[in-house]
């Protein structure tokens, strides 16, 4: 069938079906000299803040943490739950926005999904980071041994194993079964060893109709599948704390206000990332203000999810009135250093976003780049101050220890967004980053080369 035009009726251009190739294209085989100082300036930040901090850890001992009795979790697995958080959206928006039909879906999913790989292998480093002794790590898997070492099927640790190894396995399958014919186009449009790759990757893709018919079965599947999965996720790492006994921790609530965190800071990094990624690889047509526009009225309602649920635990911690509930919120809400935390944390989860009430702001490029952070280092400060606030303060008052981070710890934390984005940067010129055949499927749908609503 020949290509059909979009046109804009106020500007005249169009965007045709060869154009969408090429611009997909130019973005894994044209590089420039900006992009090798990125790649290289996350790949030198993930050495010097993440690698080197962690041997240094490995050979000293984790004393060098800021690790303590009480407190035997801190920074490390504040950054699991928030890079789990982060993973969330990615996959899940994306399998919920296909299964209704929404067509703003098809310009930016295959950038969100790959942020769900990534962010579920960041968030898995960092349980290696917090056992201490890495290599033992085979002491965890369920095989018969002469050590008679089993393990405990009832803890929630286990249950974070199997929910997040199968959540990254079915995330990196929608992945790739939702990418095979842009693959099969690429392999059509490059030379040499990239169409060696690309052909194995493709699978013989030829895009009959019988293909098209399996693919779209097959990826509706993992699309119905990963929505609860992802749901079931981090109900589970929420369980990690509710199925204790520890004031603070011990919340019914916490499963939901876990899922809803999640969507909540996914969709922020969502946000910050089409920012960054469409400015960057000039393709402003294809991720619009009409992306931002849906995008923030979700933030929008995510944020009042949000917030009455903050409300919900900390009124069900007052109501309960005991001496350890009433010490946590005190200590959580008016003791320094966390009161600040805490009043910063509403601040940018609660009254932030309220601006993207108005279209004006939500098609701001600006507003939707400092509401987006604003929520991750809200929702960052919501983990860590989950954690950092109720092991300290438990049952026995002789026992309390405060919790103060070490340099390894701060390093580290900020050695996994180079990480991040290290995996990120190899992906848009590995893969195809923009969904060639759906972003097709808005062929005869008016959209503005300049960024506007298409």
């Amino acid at each position: 069938m020949a290509p059909h035009h979009m046109s804009d009726n106020q500007t005249g251009d169009v965007i045709s079906y060869k154009e969408v190739n090429d611009d997909v294209v130019r973005t894994m085989t044209e590089t420039g000299k900006w992009y090798y100082i990125a790649l290289a300036g996350a790949f030198s930040g993930f050495l010097a803040f993440w690698i080197l901090p962690w041997a240094y850890q490995i050979y000293k001992g984790q004393g060098v943490s800021g690790l303590n009795t009480p407190d035997f979790w801190g920074i490390y697995l504040t950054n699991f739950v928030f890079w789990i958080g982060i993973s969330h959206s990615g996959t899940l928006l994306s399998a919920i926005l296909f299964i209704t039909k929404t067509p703003w879906r098809r310009s930016i999913y295959r950038s969100a999904e790959a942020m769900t790989f990534f962010s579920v292998a960041t968030a898995a480093v960092f349980i290696f980071v917090h056992m201490g002794r890495p290599w033992n790590f085979y002491w965890t898997m369920p095989y018969p041994n002469q050590r008679q070492l089993w393990l405990n099927f009832q803890s929630p640790l286990m249950f974070d194993v199997f929910a997040i190894s199968t959540y990254a396995t079915s995330s990196m399958i929608f992945l790739y079964f939702g990418s095979i014919p842009d693959l099969a186009a690429v392999r059509d449009r490059v030379t040499g060893w990239r169409k060696q790759v690309y052909s194995a990757l493709a699978l013989g893709w030829r895009g009959t109709d019988s293909e098209w018919h399996w693919l779209f079965k097959a990826y509706t599947f993992f699309a119905v599948f990963i929505i609860p999965l992802a749901v079931s996720v981090h109900s589970i790492v929420s369980w990690d704390f509710a199925l204790s006994k520890v004031p603070g921790l011990a919340k019914t609530i916490f499963a939901p206000y876990f899922v809803v965190g999640a969507i909540y800071s996914g969709s922020a990094g969502i946000v910050t990332l089409m920012i960054i990624f469409r400015k960057a690889m000039k393709i402003e047509k294809y991720i619009t203000l009409n992306h931002f526009d849906k995008l923030g009225m979700l933030l929008l309602v995510m944020s009042l999810l949000w917030s009455y649920i903050n409300v919900i635990e900390v009124f069900t911690g007052w109501y309960a009135n005991t001496s350890a509930e009433n010490e946590t919120l005190v200590y959580r809400m008016f003791t320094t250093p966390y009161a600040y935390m805490f009043w910063l944390m509403i601040v940018t989860n609660t009254l932030l976003p309220l601006l993207f009430i108005f279209k004006k702001c939500r098609t701001s490029i600006l507003a939707c780049l400092v509401v987006s952070l604003g929520i991750n280092v809200g929702m960052w400060l919501e983990r860590y101050l989950i954690l950092t606030t109720s092991l300290p303060r438990k049952f026995l008052p002789y026992m309390w220890h405060d919790y103060i981070p070490s340099w390894v710890e701060i390093s580290m934390t900020l050695g996994s967004f180079c990480f991040f984005a290290m995996l990120f940067l190899l992906f848009v010129k590995l893969w195809p980053s923009v969904s060639i055949y759906e972003v097709k499927e808005d062929i005869g749908i008016p959209m503005r080369k300049g960024g506007g609503h298409h």
